[in-house]
Parts: C-alpha cells; structure tokens; sequence
C-alpha cells in the first residue's frame, strides 16, 4: 500500500512537471525542478525491478554412471533430493550511496547513480516442493533437507547477483522512468550507471 502511494505522488509529481514545460515553454526552467536530486533520488528508488522464477537444485550420492558399485548403492543407500522453490528478486540502486548527484551542464541534466544491484532476495519455503529417493537402508532425515534449502539459497543468490540480464533490465528501467520526468522540461538527459560511460536517453 505504502508503495502504491508513493508512486501515485511520482506519478502526480510527472504531471505537474509536464504542466510547467507546458506553461513555460520557452521560458526559463526553474533550475531547482531540474536539479533536485531529492525528487530523482526517490524516482530512481522506487524504478526497481522485481523478477520472479523457480530456483531448483539436486544432491545425490549417485553418480549414475553404470559401474556396478554404484548400481548396488542406489538400491541400498542412494540419497538422492531434489528441491524447487519460488523465489522473488529486487534490483535497483542503492540511493544512500553517496555517489548520486544530479548536474546541469548548458541543456543536458547529468544524472550519477551508483550501478545497480541485487537489493534483496526471498525463497518462498511455503510453496516449496521437494522429492527423493531412498536405499532401502537411508532413513529419513530432515536435517538434510535443511542443509539443502541453505545451500539453494546460497548459490541460487550468487547467480541472481552476477545476473547481468535483470542488472541491464534494471538500467533500463531506471533510465525510463527519470527520463519521463525530464521529457516536458526540454532538456538531454545522461544518466550514468557507476563507473561506466553515461547513456544520453531520448526523449522525442
């Protein structure tokens, strides 16, 4: 709810920046509109992107490769799980960074954000399946299945975080909104990610 509406006061904040371009037209822009970076800041926040998926790992004491050896463990002491979970992912920036500044140069607003990262990930255990098979002689052990979920966690996030796809999404999306603040205003706009070269959005 709370999300909902700050982006109905974004939203409303886009229209009156419109309205102003409008009005002004060729007049002078109040610099203040143009480089308030409190106003950017929380535009840039709130353009995160949320991707959804399944993450899925199995472990087996079998190695499936025909030897005689291991056909005998699979029907005494294989151990063998699979485990699939949903999952839901946030990128975005982080906006307490102190690298984001927002410049004016001559016509073109310069925008400086930290580059955009994985802000938060969440396996949902509640929709989670799983399946195994047993040996005759494996018991069942629920620690088992917790040592897996951690380790699902674990590697599932490290793939998540270096996922240049959703990072570059992430830009684009950011790049968008900010860009549809500026458009009434007249102005090029840069937005430049980190370290990397700045991006001059169109705005036609």
């Amino acid at each position: 709810m709370k999300k909902i509406i700050q982006w109905i006061v974004v939203i409303l904040l886009i229209v009156f920046i419109f309205w102003l371009g409008q009005w002004f037209g060729s007049k002078k822009v109040n610099q203040s509109i143009l480089s308030n970076s409190l106003i950017v800041r929380e535009i840039a926040e709130l353009a995160s992107l949320e991707v959804q998926g399944n993450a899925s790992i199995k472990r087996s004491n079998v190695e499936n490769n025909g030897d005689w050896t291991d056909n005998l463990k699979k029907v005494f002491a294989e151990n063998t799980i699979w485990v699939t979970v949903p999952y839901t992912a946030k990128y975005g920036v982080d906006t307490d960074e102190k690298n984001f500044t927002v410049t004016l140069k001559e016509k073109r607003v310069i925008v400086q954000l930290p580059a955009p990262q994985l802000l938060s990930y969440e396996l949902r255990l509640n929709q989670m399946e799983t399946a195994n098979k047993k040996g005759w002689f494996m018991p069942s052990n629920d620690e088992t299945y917790t040592d897996v979920q951690k380790k699902l966690y674990e590697t599932s996030r490290e793939q998540l975080t270096e996922n240049n796809i959703y990072l570059e999404k992430s830009k684009e999306k950011i790049r968008q909104i900010i860009g549809t603040y500026y458009k009434p205003l007249g102005y090029e706009v840069e937005v430049k990610f980190g370290n990397e070269p700045g991006k001059v959005l169109k705005l036609n």
